[in-house]
């Protein structure tokens, strides 16, 4: 017999019974810590204690870039839903819907206009929430109409890389968007602006092979697993062991693919420094004339 359930009236029963959130705690995956929520979105989702760097929401990305926590969302073009009328154990376009209705996004990708320390950037960020950031034709339209603003506005364009690759559901669509964004970023190129990337947590597949790998920067986040089939599959097919921390951020910064690892915390200040001189715009805070 419970006796609160049967003995205390009904107002006091619903007094003391009260919802906990699913994720009022978020264990590190490293260490077993137990960090408040709260606390580790006040941290930019970085572990305190062990520095291990935890997947971001688009939203929050872009919060922590633009000045002031402000910008302008930028429309995306609209493609068919399901092109190819796939289904496997469930419907693509219901996949989809559910993407929609977990992230409050309409696909994989979000794209932003606003100052950076007082300069106009174009940013677009990948989120893994929705389909693991998946590159499908929204996700291409969507890094295409980002570059072709940043060209249309004369900015730098900053892009957050987290991805599994193509999304497999519309096929050899979704692998066309691996040309179409090269051939954005030849529009970048063209216009002499700078293209910065920064690869996050994980990015692989399709993305890894074709924007990811272009721009004229590449940042990484420490510890972010960055390459084209993941280390199993290459062990698997070269019958070898990988060395330790082989496709890991510092791995690959010591063997010159990345040019930087960046603290999430130290990250918006290297993008505004690298933004300006990369434009030749004079130092946060000074006017050409101060700064010649």
């Amino acid at each position: 017999m419970n006796w609160i359930t049967d003995v205390l009236p009904p107002k006091i029963r619903s007094f003391l019974k009260r919802d906990t959130p699913e994720n009022l705690w978020v264990k590190c995956p490293e260490t077993g810590q137990m960090v408040f929520h709260k606390d580790l979105e006040t941290n930019l989702f970085v572990i305190p204690g062990s520095g291990v760097h935890m997947r971001m929401g688009s939203t929050a990305r872009l919060k922590s870039v633009f000045d002031n926590g402000t910008w302008f969302d930028v429309q995306l073009p609209d493609v068919p839903p399901d092109p190819l009328k796939f289904r496997d154990e469930k419907r693509y376009v219901d996949r989809v819907k559910d993407a929609r209705a977990k992230t409050g996004m309409n696909d994989a990708i979000k794209v932003g206009y606003g100052k950076l320390e007082g300069l106009a950037v174009t940013v677009a960020v990948q989120d893994m929430d929705f389909m693991a950031g998946s590159l499908g034709t929204a996700a291409g339209e969507a890094i295409v109409k980002g570059m072709m603003t940043a060209v249309e506005k004369n900015t730098p364009f900053i892009i957050f890389t987290a991805s599994g690759g193509a999304r497999m559901q519309e096929g050899i669509l979704s692998l066309m968007q691996m040309p179409r964004t090269t051939v954005a970023v030849q529009a970048l190129r063209a216009a002499k602006l700078p293209y910065i990337v920064v690869l996050t947590n994980p990015t692989t597949g399709g993305v890894t092979a074709s924007y990811a790998m272009l721009g004229d920067v590449h940042i990484a986040e420490p510890g972010a697993l960055i390459g084209f089939a993941g280390p199993r599959v290459i062990e698997q097919t070269i019958r070898e062991k990988l060395p330790d921390g082989f496709q890991r951020a510092e791995y690959l910064k010591d063997h010159g693919m990345v040019d930087l690892v960046v603290h999430r915390h130290d990250l918006r200040e290297t993008l505004g420094r690298l933004c300006r001189v990369l434009t030749k715009a004079p130092p946060a805070g000074q006017t050409e004339a101060e700064a010649a």
